[in-house]
């Protein structure tokens, strides 16, 4: 198994899909049932799954799904990397790459 850094993720999947509204019981000890509809959702169900919970400046909480993600993997996950993602993708978009076929002519692309 694994160890995994202090790094967490937000666990992926609102945007596309439609909002959820639940109510969950509190049970006297403070145990609560996660609904499933829920918990795949915030994919709770994946190992290490984790709730952040946040209180607002209004007053409000926000329940997040996160993930460890391996300390050896950390550094793909800081904003600095995921900007330079973000601009890769951009420029993947806009056409401004190049497919080759082999070292040699990834060699040539480069020297031209």
């Amino acid at each position: 198994m694994q160890k995994y850094g202090n790094t967490v993720i937000p666990a992926k999947g609102w945007s596309s899909m439609d909002p959820i509204h639940e109510f969950v019981a509190v049970q006297k000890r403070g145990v609560a049932t996660i609904p499933l509809s829920v918990r795949r959702r915030l994919r709770l169900d994946e190992p290490g799954a984790q709730l952040e919970i946040l209180e607002t400046d209004d007053g409000r909480f926000e329940i997040r799904g996160v993930l460890p993600v391996d300390a050896d993997q950390a550094w793909f996950w800081t904003e600095r990397w995921q900007e330079m993602e973000r601009e890769a993708d951009a420029d993947f978009a806009a056409g401004r790459s190049v497919q080759v076929d082999s070292v040699e002519a990834l060699l040539a692309e480069l020297d031209s």
